[in-house]
């Protein structure tokens, strides 16, 4: 068997693992719904390490991705829904990274429209490794201007601090948030509201 065939047959392989794992996962939650649901409201809830993934990104590097259990992706997904809405109305309209309804060619576009406007500088901000290394510290002292609700604090800080799986290991986090979960992107928004002063 040449060797694109059985890489082939592995992914395949792989993939119905995946779907299986799912199915079984969206089973568990069916059942365990008001459980889990106690268990997020006592407190008592422990979010479970992200699965670390690498991959290839175009200039050569790597791209770390956290990848949450299903259960956690869904309590995550409805924290992402309350809280979106919410710190959408503070995050700055020239903001286009990692925000419902807008994307590159948005921003690319808006850059056309001040050029046409008379502007001669346009700026693209990348923070490098943002994701991986924002302080977790700072990041919950913002979100308590605007949360109130201890226990939901607490849960964020909690998937902050899940820590991570690298080929079967568990290892602690102390800063960043984890590609790869859905309140990720909302919260690596928190962070440059205060970084600027006002709205460019």
């Amino acid at each position: 068997m040449r060797l694109e065939q059985l890489q082939q047959q592995l992914k395949f392989i792989s993939m119905i693992f995946n779907c299986l794992y799912q199915a079984v996962s969206v089973q568990h939650l069916k059942q365990n719904g008001s459980q889990l649901i106690e268990s997020i409201r006592s407190g008592e809830y422990r979010p479970l390490p992200v699965r670390r993934v690498e991959i290839p990104k175009p200039d050569g590097g790597k791209r770390l991705l956290g990848i949450p259990t299903v259960t956690d992706r869904v309590i995550q997904q409805a924290i992402a829904q309350v809280l979106t809405p919410i710190y959408e109305k503070q995050f700055s309209d020239s903001s286009y990274g990692f925000r419902p309804g807008r994307n590159a060619k948005q921003a690319v576009m808006k850059c056309k429209e001040y050029i046409e406007a008379g502007y001669d500088w346009t700026v693209d901000i990348d923070l490098a490794k943002y994701f991986d290394t924002v302080n977790h510290d700072k990041l919950m002292r913002l979100l308590s201007k605007t949360i109130k609700d201890s226990r939901v604090l607490s849960l964020i800080r909690k998937y902050l601090q899940s820590g991570v799986m690298i080929n079967g290991v568990v290892m602690g986090t102390k800063e960043g948030t984890p590609q790869g979960g859905n309140i990720s992107p909302l919260l690596s928004n928190v962070m440059p509201v205060a970084l600027s002063s006002r709205n460019l």
